[in-house]
């Protein structure tokens, strides 16, 4: 997943004369998809929720997500605008969306917002989230939605890993291939490691991420846990820009797009 952090004022899309912008909330189950982006050999969410929409409507529309999530990724808060010149009242999208749409996606609040608003440039931040089932056997219930770790992890040791990520620094040894951001300084305001039997979660939260960030951090987590890595990997990868110094890429199946920040004035509140 690839985000954009705050750099100089882009010339935004507006929407056309006659039309109006309408923001999505849409939740979904990665599992079955090749990611957001609409692809042209794969399924996509952003494929999928646009045909319901041009169904719905009776015009070609096309959507933009706030995070382009990678197959497998799932979304509890996907952000989504299009536009429009449908008279549909912005708060029946829902409803009228999720009787045509598949059971694994789901809008879950339409609102009207400014026609200069862009759900992918004007978020200020994003909350990430990720689950493991650190069991001897994985879950047949949430398989889709955790990552399986049979080996015992240290807990203390993990979380003590974890603050080194907090505050600005260039993440460049936290983007795997194929990242096209144009600087690798993020800044990470919160981070939480939490145990409840079997089941750890993990929530990161920043002004934006590199593609594969979240699951490049907690692959080097879970190997720090497992004790293939030393505590202070993060400090070190920090200092030196190297992605050597991590493990590997966590599952996608484990994350998801939490929770996506905009500042309410351009929302229009």
């Amino acid at each position: 997943m690839t985000d954009r952090p705050n750099l100089p004022p882009l010339i935004k899309d507006e929407s056309p004369e006659g039309k109006h912008r309408v923001l999505l909330t849409v939740s979904y189950d990665g599992t079955a998809y090749a990611g957001w982006q609409r692809q042209q050999n794969a399924l996509a969410v952003q494929q999928v929720l646009e045909e319901a929409l041009s169904r719905l409507t009776g015009e070609s529309v096309t959507v933009t997500g706030s995070s382009r999530t990678d197959a497998g990724v799932h979304a509890l808060s996907q952000m989504v605008h299009f536009d429009t010149a449908s008279r549909i009242p912005a708060d029946k999208y829902p409803f009228a969306l999720n009787t045509c749409l598949p059971y694994d996606i789901r809008v879950l609040e339409g609102r009207n917002v400014p026609g200069t608003f862009h759900a992918r440039f004007d978020a200020q931040g994003k909350m990430y989230t990720y689950r493991i089932h650190n069991a001897r056997h994985a879950s047949a219930l949430y398989r889709n939605l955790c990552a399986h770790v049979p080996q015992r992890l240290d807990f203390s040791l993990m979380q003590q890993s974890l603050p080194a990520l907090l505050g600005t620094h260039d993440f460049a040894a936290f983007q795997a291939t194929g990242g096209t951001a144009k600087t690798t300084i993020r800044t990470i305001h919160d981070v939480q490691l939490v145990k409840s039997g079997d089941d750890l979660t993990f929530t990161i939260r920043g002004n934006a991420f590199l593609y594969n960030m979240v699951r490049i951090i907690v692959g080097a987590m879970l190997d720090v846990g497992m004790g293939r890595l030393p505590v202070d990997c993060f400090r070190q990868a920090l200092e030196d820009g190297s992605r050597l110094s991590l493990g590997v890429t966590a599952p996608a199946c484990g994350l998801e797009l939490t929770r996506v920040y905009y500042d309410p004035a351009s929302l229009g509140d």
